[in-house]
């Protein structure tokens, strides 16, 4: 009978996940690929895993920044039952988000998530830097009805929306940004502080 230390439990982990990293980058290789920016719930691949079906944290690229927009939460959504995000062009701003390469056969289920079928969202191809590089044309989301003040999101919305900021990696005061945001809109609607 073998007993495994902990150290070779590390070791044998490590090097699945090495097996399993190889694995999807073989993968990748094969299937159309296309970029997708993502700034609110999306940025959370637990939250992304849910409405794709499959694990999303092996197509982050990494934390990105996208220039001449600003967030705001200028959309409501029945869904979620609150305020949700959106990106509106701004010379003078730029929003944080991830960065992922996602295969083309996850695109009608992200559309599906996005409400570009119902008209919610639209596509938009923007440039984002990445990992010192510029990646060209990735897909990201936009309103198409924006509301004309902003709505605060609920407690849940909140939280996934930082999780997927901190878990992969944004900048600490970008993060503290958006928390501060959220939670001021929370307080001017009368919500409960997350």
């Amino acid at each position: 009978m073998s007993v495994q230390t902990g150290q070779n439990k590390d070791t044998l982990a490590a090097y699945n996940w090495a097996n399993t990293n190889v694995r999807m980058q073989k993968q990748q290789q094969k299937e159309p690929m296309f970029y997708y920016f993502a700034y609110g719930s999306c940025m959370c691949p637990v939250d992304l895993k849910r409405s794709l079906g499959e694990k999303t944290h092996i197509y982050v690229v990494g934390a990105a920044t996208l220039k001449g927009y600003r967030l705001g939460f200028y959309c409501y959504s029945a869904f979620r039952n609150c305020g949700v995000l959106d990106i509106i062009k701004d010379s003078t701003s730029s929003v944080e988000g991830v960065l992922y390469q996602l295969p083309q056969r996850l695109g009608y289920a992200l559309d599906d998530r996005e409400g570009v079928h119902q008209n919610w969202y639209r596509h938009e191809q923007v440039d984002v830097a990445c990992n010192a590089k510029l990646y060209k044309n990735a897909r990201t989301y936009v309103v198409v009805d924006k509301l004309t003040d902003e709505l605060a999101p609920n407690d849940w919305y909140f939280n996934v929306v930082l999780r997927g900021a901190v878990t992969c990696g944004l900048p600490e005061q970008y993060c503290w940004n958006l928390f501060n945001h959220m939670h001021q809109l929370q307080q001017q609607h009368g919500l409960k502080s997350a």
